[in-house]
């Protein structure tokens, strides 16, 4: 041998060694580390900015309109102002008992809850797919802007979405064994589901569908006892809330709705005002992750596992547009999201299929990436957040007691929450004030800047992020009727008048 190979061969062996000892390290891990992180990297996604946005008017309105000290008081509002089931409401009254009701005690269910779904969406994708699916299956779900939206709302969704996860996590285990004991458990998470959430019942139909198709029928008609019973429980309850909130459904065109359904899942809720171009190059890593992967060609065991979410998948959202175009039409995309885990399962499974190899794991990261990228986008970016009403609170804070505000129909319940106690103006009536505050969101009225009555003067005008703030001060009292505040709103969103609880009113 050379004097020159002699260097070259031991620096070859060094590097060896390197690499071998690199690899035991890795392999002296636990195998569990994977799923840790990626449930640590969801926690901080979820729980780092939790109450650094407003509520928005859904948020709002719990506190000030539904939870109350006492449990049966909370339930009563559940069933003359909401329309969703009461499991929610009941968790949440336990929470503001101990914690109060802020912004991060009331989120932080749905934090949890978004939390814990990544490792039932990891123990989803091992079960169908194996360990690759698995991880991009968690991956996926850790950093989808949709999933961290809702984990970040003090509303159901977050909890429809681990519930209806555990439901599928149980299904596929009683495919594989119909035991009693995996039976039960599939009973359990989907009856936790329906008490969630009424949308629940069209990702769970085919589950159940399938177990009469393949399992004996006797047991399984006695596991979905439970969840039927629990159904027809809610049937009262559906029936006395009688669609409260709904209204605005029928107002956003159903083509709009359909447009938004892929929309959320590829940018987040608020997604659309970054352009078609963000929705296009995410929907470009799709496409090429899912090309690559079919034209690798799934395994066996990976079509089967393809085929049992792209079913629950497709049941969640095409259930309810059926419904919809048969005028039964409560077809809300934000209603979809639990439908988005097996979506986000199917992509794993195809994206990072076996024979896809490095390739396939590295379109997948990249969609991980693009993820995180938007979902930390919305964290910098006020115009992606919800309506700062907090802010416009701040601003309204300093005014004076003798006043009315006037605001759009969504901002009523936030500002009733930050600006108590305040209350709504009881139509054909009046008061006197020496201050309206005026509230709202662009497009504005062009008598926008016009007094709301002789002898006010526009004295603030201010923008908090998007939304607007006009002040009008008189330096006598003048009495105003609802009326004629409700037709000076500064635009021509549904208004609402408020004013001090204690405020004085004219007959």
């Amino acid at each position: 041998m050379s004097g020159s190979a002699l260097p070259q061969a031991a620096a070859g062996r060094a590097q060896g060694r390197a690499s071998a000892l690199s690899a035991r390290g890795l392999n002296a891990l636990p195998r569990w580390w994977p799923l840790a992180t990626l449930t640590l990297f969801a926690a901080v996604l979820r729980l780092g900015t939790l109450g650094s946005q407003s509520f928005w008017y859904d948020e709002a309105f719990t506190p000030v309109h539904v939870l109350r000290t006492s449990l049966s008081a909370t339930l009563h509002n559940v069933v003359h102002t909401e329309n969703t089931p009461p499991l929610w409401y009941v968790a949440e009254w336990g929470v503001s008992r101990v914690l109060g009701s802020g912004e991060v005690a009331l989120r932080l269910l749905s934090a949890l809850a978004g939390i814990a779904t990544v490792p039932v969406a990891w123990a989803i994708g091992c079960e169908l797919a194996g360990r690759r699916a698995a991880l991009v299956t968690a991956a996926l779900v850790a950093s989808s802007p949709l999933l961290v939206w809702y984990s970040q709302e003090a509303r159901a969704y977050a909890l429809l979405v681990l519930f209806a996860s555990l439901a599928l996590l149980c299904f596929v285990r009683a495919l594989h064994d119909p035991s009693v004991r995996r039976l039960a458990a599939f009973a359990l998470a989907a009856s936790l589901a329906l008490l969630t959430h009424y949308f629940a019942v069209f990702l769970l139909v085919p589950m159940v569908v399938w177990l009469l198709w393949s399992a004996p029928v006797p047991r399984v008609m006695a596991a979905v006892a439970l969840p039927a019973i629990v159904g027809a429980a809610l049937i009262p309850l559906i029936l006395a809330q009688g669609g409260h909130g709904t209204q605005w459904i029928g107002q956003w065109a159903l083509a709009g709705r359909l447009e938004a359904i892929p929309q959320y899942y590829l940018t987040g809720y608020t997604g659309a005002s970054l352009g078609h171009g963000i929705e296009l190059l995410v929907l470009a890593v799709i496409l090429a992750g899912v090309i690559h992967g079919l034209w690798c060609t799934l395994t066996e065991r990976e079509e089967r596992g393809a085929s049992i979410v792209l079913t629950a998948a497709a049941a969640g959202v095409l259930l309810p547009i059926v419904l919809a175009l048969l005028d039964v039409d409560y077809l809300a995309p934000r209603n979809l999201v639990a439908a988005m885990v097996p979506v986000s399962a199917l992509l794993a499974i195809v994206i990072a299929a076996r024979r896809t190899g490095h390739v396939g794991l590295c379109l997948a990261t990249l969609l991980v990436l693009v993820f995180t990228a938007l979902t930390i986008d919305v964290d910098l970016s006020p115009r992606l957040q919800r309506g700062d009403w907090h802010g416009v609170a701040d601003v309204l804070r300093s005014g004076r007691y003798d006043r009315a505000i006037t605001t759009v129909e969504l901002g009523a319940a936030p500002l009733e929450y930050y600006l108590s106690p305040l209350g709504n103006l009881a139509r054909n009536s009046s008061v006197t004030v020496t201050e309206v505050d005026e509230t709202g969101y662009p497009p504005l009225r062009k008598s926008a800047l016009d007094p709301p009555a002789r002898g006010f003067h526009l004295s603030e005008r201010r923008d908090i992020h998007g939304l607007i703030v006009y002040r009008f001060t008189s330096s006598v009292p003048v009495t105003l009727s609802e009326l004629t505040l409700r037709h000076h709103a500064i635009t021509d969103a549904h208004p609402e008048v408020l004013v001090p609880v204690f405020s004085r009113k004219a007959t």
